[in-house]
């Protein structure tokens, strides 16, 4: 019985083949079982048509190589066909009949294919290439089925045994279907005259954007006049050696765009629990000793303290992943969740070298490779989400051993250079105190300092940034945020620390900070900052 399909007149009249039996082998291909007591999804008629017409058209494959895959044909010896085509067309050599059954030969395939009679016979299937594209998708489609129909006789079945756990099933189903999605999505060309106008829509959204952020801002007045905000697509990499204060930093970063502008953002945490990681925000946010926090050993007044000012950060939109030794195809997965029922707009990893390559073990390769992997996937997914994605990474102890003032310097990422490559912005943080510099070049003391090194930069400028950090709170501010604070009302007064009712977004013209060097003129007075910007420069911690 034939199956329901489009019709093409190009087809020449033939008796359908999806019954017969291999010439070599005797195996019916179409008995496959889908546990239904029907046959798989197939076009087996629509495979043979499309390798004729690859035969006997020489510029057919270019409108369907990004369409299909040998495996997205049913039919073994079709698939083996196809790749012998795909193979001398990336050898550039000619594709035709005798070309094909000629690399058949070579490979050894011939006979598993059905002899040179079966080649031969493709191209009599029809005249032209005609509607090609649209029966490549017809095939692709009845592949997508069957390897849908694969994970649920997969699941099905370790459903019902007994030994199964269930939430490592429910992992494995959410990879399955991801890699399906994954290898089936591919985006076309465009022309000049549609990205153009992408291009000129994007401008005019960025003219009228406030205080010229055309990113997620980070919070940080100076760096954000900088680089304009995290840029959505870009992968920024932040580097530092151990106590620099990586995490402290980037958590300073994601409270800010979540409290102070709304913005929904995600931490995947390696290395620290979630607890852990609130707790250094509700240090930062209430201003009271992280060691404090960390034994509960709180008088009765930081505890109303602490009750008063975490108000807002209850309610902030920031998701924590704690997941240890995370994969980058879970990670995906679960950006991928939180973009649709979230709106995510930025994803930080705490940190790069904690994760896991494809647990598929077919990467293999030494740990270079797996961390090259790792940043591009890490970029691939700042594209497909439109989101900013910072991952914090560790530095070489080649920094430690180096003379003079120990700077960190792009040579200096571990584990590969992929990450620089793969990168549009590198970040250093460099605490000078750690090392026991007092002062500057200029004599100026650096205590409380920490300096953010744009080391590269795709679509701006490098330059460095001075922050204030304070160890005692675990967080990073505006080195001109303590200075000209403004006179906090007292704690017993209703207005005092932060108001849930109250918009948290700042004027960008408003906050302080200072950028070092060139930047140096952009500094504007705090008239208008919140509590988590005020930093005693006398409060010194080591971070942790």
């Amino acid at each position: 019985m034939e199956n329901d399909r489009p019709t093409n007149s190009n087809f020449r009249k033939t008796p359908y083949l999806g019954n017969r039996r291999s010439q070599s082998d005797g195996v019916n291909h179409m008995l496959t079982p889908t546990g239904l007591g029907k046959l798989p999804p197939q076009a087996i008629d629509l495979e043979e048509a499309v390798l004729g017409a690859l035969m006997i058209e020489k510029d057919a494959l270019s409108a369907v190589i990004d369409i299909l895959k040998p495996e997205s044909f049913y039919k073994e010896a079709n698939q083996r066909i196809y790749n012998a085509i795909v193979t001398l067309f990336g050898n550039a050599e000619p594709v035709d009949m005798l070309t094909v059954t000629q690399q058949l030969r070579k490979s050894g395939e011939i006979e598993v294919v059905g002899g040179g009679g079966y080649v031969t016979e493709l191209t009599t299937r029809v005249t032209s290439a005609a509607n090609i594209e649209y029966h490549a998708r017809v095939i692709a489609e009845a592949s997508i089925k069957r390897a849908l129909i694969t994970v649920a006789n997969e699941i099905q079945r370790d459903a019902y045994e007994d030994t199964t756990d269930v939430f490592n099933l429910l992992d494995r189903i959410e990879q399955s279907m991801f890699k399906i999605s994954e290898s089936n999505i591919r985006k076309n060309y465009a022309d000049m005259g549609t990205i153009m106008r992408q291009a000129l829509d994007e401008l005019e959204q960025k003219k009228n954007m406030k205080d010229g952020l055309t990113g997620v801002p980070s919070g940080f007045s100076a760096l954000d006049r900088l680089t304009s905000g995290w840029q959505r697509s870009e992968l920024i990499i932040l580097a530092a050696r151990p106590g620099m204060g990586k995490t402290a930093f980037v958590v300073s970063a994601l409270r800010n765009a979540s409290v102070d502008f709304g913005q929904a953002v995600a931490i995947f945490s390696l290395e620290m629990s979630s607890v852990q990681l609130v707790n250094r925000l509700i240090s930062a946010e209430a201003e009271i000793d992280s060691e404090k926090i960390k034994k509960g050993n709180l008088a009765p007044h930081e505890w109303a303290q602490l009750h008063h000012k975490i108000q807002r950060l209850t309610e902030a939109p920031i998701f924590i992943d704690d997941t240890p030794a995370l994969s980058i195809l879970e990670m995906r997965a679960k950006c991928r969740r939180l973009k649709a029922q979230h709106d995510i707009q930025l994803v930080v990893i705490d940190y790069l070298q904690l994760m896991s390559g494809d647990t598929s073990g077919k990467m293999g390769g030494n740990r270079e490779q797996e961390i090259a992997s790792i940043s591009r996937a890490m970029k691939n997914l700042a594209k497909e989400l439109n989101v900013p994605v910072i991952a914090l990474s560790q530095l070489s102890r080649a920094v430690e051993t180096r003379g003079g003032d120990k700077k960190p310097q792009l040579s200096d990422l571990r584990e590969s250079g992929s990450i620089e490559q793969d990168a549009d912005m590198v970040i250093f943080l460099y605490r000078p105190e750690y090392y026991g510099i007092t002062a500057d070049e200029a004599g100026n003391s650096v205590s409380g300092i920490g300096e953010v090194i744009i080391a590269k930069n795709r679509s701006g400028s490098l330059d460095t940034v001075q922050l204030r950090f304070i160890g005692k709170y675990t967080k990073f501010g505006d080195l001109d945020s303590y200075f000209m604070p403004q006179t906090p009302p007292p704690f017993s007064s209703p207005s005092a620390g932060f108001d849930a009712k109250t918009s948290g977004a700042q004027s960008f013209e408003n906050q302080g900070g200072m950028v070092k060097s060139k930047a140096n003129t952009l500094n504007t007075p705090n008239t208008n900052f919140t509590n988590f910007g005020h930093i005693d420069p006398n409060q010194q911690e080591t971070p942790f």
